[in-house]
């Protein structure tokens, strides 16, 4: 089964936020909202402070496109909020962080190492539909860069908003689409 286009799964998972502390996410708080799922190993680890970095870096620009962020682990909410509290790194983290601890969103997702018990990098972006549009998952040592997520997750927003236009490769907010049509057939 192809996961473009398939629902979000059903979940109820525990979460941590910086100032706003604990409480419960589940597929029913993210109907009608854009969401980015952004899976990783384990907290106090190596490439995961980077790539969770950088998501913060970027995270006014993706809630200005009305993107909300999770990131996700199969570590608990205390691990998060301890990891934020000991980290100066991830102290600055602005976005939610689920705890995934019985492996529901891992395992629907596809992501889900049994052998270790901790996920894949994978990140998945879901319209208001609850529909995933973009799916990416990459082996634990390759790390992700939030500016071609931000740049991906503003072309889908593009196409959806947008129907019978498509972006090309490479394409950014202001460049030029395409109709796709008979008459582009060959011209491209």
């Amino acid at each position: 089964m192809c996961i473009i286009n398939s629902q979000m799964p059903e979940f109820k998972v525990n979460a941590y936020r910086k100032g706003k502390g604990f409480f419960e996410v589940s597929n029913e708080d993210l109907k009608g909202k854009w969401s980015i799922f952004f899976f990783y190993p384990g907290d106090f680890t190596f490439v995961c402070p980077t790539e969770l970095a950088d998501l913060a870096d970027h995270y006014e620009e993706f809630q200005a496109l009305g993107v909300d962020i999770y990131s996700v682990s199969t570590d608990s909410h205390f691990v998060h909020k301890a990891w934020a509290d000991a980290t100066k790194t991830i102290e600055r983290v602005p976005y939610t962080m689920l705890a995934d601890m019985t492996f529901e969103l891992s395992y629907a997702m596809g992501v889900l190492c049994e052998e270790s018990g901790q996920a894949y990098r994978g990140t998945f972006l879901f319209n208001p539909e609850g529909q995933v549009k973009i799916a990416e998952i990459h082996d634990n040592g390759i790390g992700r860069d939030a500016s071609e997520l931000l740049r991906k997750v503003t072309a889908a927003k593009f196409v959806y908003e947008n129907p019978g236009e498509v972006c090309p490769a490479k394409w950014k907010k202001g460049e030029a689409t395409l109709k796709p049509s008979i008459d582009l057939v060959g011209k491209i």
